[in-house]
């Protein structure tokens, strides 16, 4: 099964973190959505199919399923792009969204505008900036794993952008108590979107907001010697350049599509 499927299966069966995890995995995954004729330039016209439940655009999550939804026949034109900028598109306008329908698939399923909007309130995730002074590392404690899982996935996906980062317990200098992590020699220009990436991994973990700090460090940083004793790493990998494409689909090149 894939990753939407397991998720959205768990969160069926009573996994209360699992809907998180389906809607940060939703949000994060590329989705091969429907369109009326192919797209063009940035400008995409999704079909729309006017359902006893009102409007709804459909998606998919792989081009495989895409084509088991059109019988097998191909020909069908769509747009791949993040789940999130086709929630965010679609706000405001009414809209559902049927995702995987007509293939069988365990996520298959349709998001209403309320829980699109829910997804959107919670991309909009801000972090805000402290400033404090640790005086004490030690090993992280009571941390749910589902902010292990959410921490992988999102410094799994920031390939280049950093070395590692370092996830440790902190004792601050006004006494109070925390876990930090500290992201390793961060590419330059890359803080804000690791910081913003970063909060809504914490969001969908369930976490409240305030009970993990971010920090980016360097290596020759003198603090990082104690912090490294105790940490647990998350690993980032590093970036495998690719041959350019002649030309980027819809919503894939930085400039969001307009959907009309």
């Amino acid at each position: 099964m894939q990753s939407l499927d397991q998720a959205y299966g768990a969160m069926q069966a009573g996994d209360a973190s699992a809907g998180l995890r389906f809607y940060r995995l939703l949000a994060d995954a590329t989705l091969f959505l429907l369109l009326e004729r192919e797209a063009e330039d940035a400008r995409v016209d999704p079909k729309v199919f006017d359902l006893p439940d009102g409007p709804v655009l459909l998606a998919y999550d792989s081009e495989e399923r895409l084509a088991v939804m059109a019988g097998g026949g191909g020909g069908l034109p769509y747009a791949a792009l993040p789940g999130r900028l086709i929630a965010q598109q679609m706000l405001g306008q009414g809209l559902s969204l049927g995702l995987n329908f007509g293939t069988g698939a365990v996520s298959e399923v349709l998001l209403p505008p309320e829980a699109l909007r829910w997804l959107c309130e919670m991309l909009e995730a801000a972090p805000v900036e402290v400033e404090a002074t640790p005086a004490q590392f030690f090993a992280p404690k009571g941390l749910p794993e589902a902010l292990s899982d959410a921490l992988t996935f999102t410094l799994g996906g920031a390939a280049g952008l950093a070395r590692a980062a370092l996830l440790a317990g902190v004792r601050y200098s006004d006494g109070r108590l925390g876990h930090m992590l500290a992201v390793m020699d961060a590419r330059p220009g890359a803080e804000e979107a690791l910081a913003r990436a970063l909060s809504e991994a914490l969001v969908f973990s369930g976490l409240e907001a305030g009970e993990l700090d971010v920090t980016f460090l360097a290596s020759s940083d003198a603090v990082v010697v104690a912090l490294a004793r105790v940490a647990v790493v998350f690993e980032v990998p590093d970036l495998l350049v690719q041959a350019a494409v002649e030309r980027a689909a819809p919503g894939m090149d930085g400039k969001p599509p307009r959907l009309r």
